[in-house]
């Protein structure tokens, strides 16, 4: 599975879209909207500022989400 493929599968129409099976780590954003997905939904992030100034996400080398992103109030579940 890709963030590409399901974002093109659930007609999220982000410009980025990054895929992590249990959704907790990820590589930044760099094109927004972006898009984080894990196995059964995503959330969506409209502007770079929105992404930068979420308190659910660690930045580092690589973004972490302690207890991943389907625990964020944005979470969209698609499946599951």
């Amino acid at each position: 599975m890709s963030g590409h493929r399901l974002n093109v599968l659930w007609g999220v129409n982000a410009r980025h879209a990054l895929y992590r099976e249990d959704g907790r780590w990820y590589h930044h954003l760099e094109r927004f909207p972006g898009a984080l997905f894990d196995r059964n939904g995503y959330v969506l992030f409209r502007t770079e500022t929105a992404y930068l100034t979420s308190p659910y996400l660690r930045r580092g080398v690589e973004v972490n989400i302690p207890g991943g992103i389907s625990n964020m109030p944005a979470y969209v579940r698609v499946r599951g």
